[in-house]
């Protein structure tokens, strides 16, 4: 009876160990090397994944660890699924054949040989790991040559690497070698979509104005702002005064954080999505309890330099994709942005129309919206406060001073712009109906609208 147990509990451990390699769970965080080198008329993409990230392989198995002696050709048909299938090259716009597979090396987490291209292209080139290793392979790596037939190394390239199913969060450190240029380095989450290596101008841009399009989409506090922003004023002259001072307040706010004239301590970005949420919370109370034109857009200006700090920071990876064309990719993300603005107030104020028109008057209308907006921006208020107090109060040394004085200064300065500007919109608000600035200031809110 014993012998039988034992028997039994032998087979038993064979297939689960044979099992756990076959249909393994999707590796948590995934981590990718890679180097991408035009030489000649070949292309040589050179890849460090973690072995476990080719799911659903049969790896062949010796006992509980891996047969490297028949592992060659399974590895070779999941890089074949899961890698090259999954990345389209270009040259010039075409799309390249699929790649060869130079080699594929199993490798130990320990070596550190991508730490050049010449290193890691010796490595993979270089002598196998002995079969007689044992070797648990969800803890290996696995380095891969591949080979792609281009016309010439001075083409324009572009990758578009799909690897965000190989697990949980995929982070890949893809470095370019153009010749006899410095070397790219990228940094990306998931599968971002097409990269254009080195970039024209209006490449750069359109790729920033599809972003910001939908980022301004996506953003639910964003929105919530801008609905708060139009609520009370539906109406041509004021819309546009008080949507372009957002857009040129966070447009200042953006490009200064891309050159590096933002504050770079850790509470700061939580900072800005707690202030962002009070921005949010206090334009819904302002609706409340009474909104006038002559301030709304001030107040648009002074909140859109905090909502384009906001900006910057869902920005930072994708400015890496501007290649050398960063102002103008700034100014195409503003371009989507405004766009996606733009989309929004052409369903919002026709929805709000016939929303007061039909349903409920205007005023208790505007009412109950603002109060319902008010009531999700506070709850982010201190949800958002709660992650800040995590932080430690800022250390008030000379460099903590220093930077609030010049935050001081840009204030003062741009407080001198809006007072200046101020002229031109009381000219604009009067229009050719003639009614003055201050008798529109003093009017009802219905009256004024």
């Amino acid at each position: 009876m014993t012998l039988i147990a034992l028997f039994a509990c032998a087979i038993s451990y064979a297939c689960v160990a044979t099992s756990a390699a076959r249909a393994h769970d999707i590796p948590a965080d995934v981590k990718i090397n890679a180097f991408f080198k035009p030489a000649g008329d070949r292309l040589e993409l050179l890849v460090r994944l973690p072995l476990a990230s080719l799911i659903d392989t049969d790896f062949p198995m010796r006992g509980a660890f891996l047969d490297l002696a028949r592992a060659d050709e399974p590895i070779r048909g999941g890089i074949k699924v899961w890698l090259t299938d999954n990345i389209d090259v270009y040259e010039d716009g075409a799309l390249l054949e699929k790649p060869r597979i130079v080699a594929a090396l199993v490798s130990l987490p320990s070596d550190r040989s991508f730490a050049s291209f010449e290193e890691a292209r010796a490595h993979v080139l270089g002598p196998r790991l002995s079969s007689d290793l044992d070797l648990y392979w969800s803890q290996q790596l696995l380095d891969v040559l591949l080979e792609y037939k281009v016309r010439s190394d001075r083409s324009e390239f572009a990758i578009d690497p799909r690897v965000d199913r190989l697990g949980g969060t995929v982070t890949t450190a893809l470095r370019f070698m153009p010749p006899g240029g410095e070397v790219r380095p990228f940094e990306f989450h998931g599968s971002p979509g097409l990269i254009y290596l080195d970039p024209r101008w209006h490449q750069a841009v359109l790729r920033f104005v599809v972003e910001g399009f939908w980022h301004i989409l996506d953003g639910t506090d964003h929105l919530l702002f801008l609905a708060c922003l139009v609520i009370p004023f539906r109406r041509l002259r004021p819309l546009v005064i008080i949507v372009t001072s957002f857009t040129v307040a966070h447009s200042i706010t953006l490009i200064a954080a891309a050159f590096g004239f933002a504050p770079d301590w850790l509470w700061f970005p939580p900072l800005i999505e707690t202030l962002i949420a009070v921005t949010i919370v206090f334009m819904a109370l302002e609706n409340i309890v009474g909104s006038n034109v002559g301030l709304r857009w001030i107040y648009a200006f002074a909140f859109g330099l905090i909502h384009g700090f906001g900006f910057s920071f869902a920005l930072r990876e994708q400015l890496q994709f501007a290649g050398d064309h960063l102002v103008t990719s700034l100014l195409g993300f503003n371009v989507g942005v405004e766009i996606g603005q733009l989309a929004v107030l052409f369903v919002l104020v026709p929805a709000l129309n016939l929303l007061f028109r039909h349903v409920v008057a205007e005023r208790i209308g505007v009412i109950i919206l603002s109060a319902l907006v008010a009531h999700t921006g506070w709850h982010w208020t201190l949800d958002r406060g709660a992650v800040l107090a995590k932080f430690p109060f800022p250390t008030l040394d000379a460099a903590f001073f220093a930077s609030l004085m010049r935050g001081a200064m840009a204030v003062l300065i741009l407080a001198a712009l809006v007072w200046l500007a101020s002229g031109f919109v009381r000219r604009f608000m009067q229009g050719k109906d003639g009614f003055a600035d201050k008798a529109l200031a003093k009017a009802p809110a219905r009256e004024r609208r």
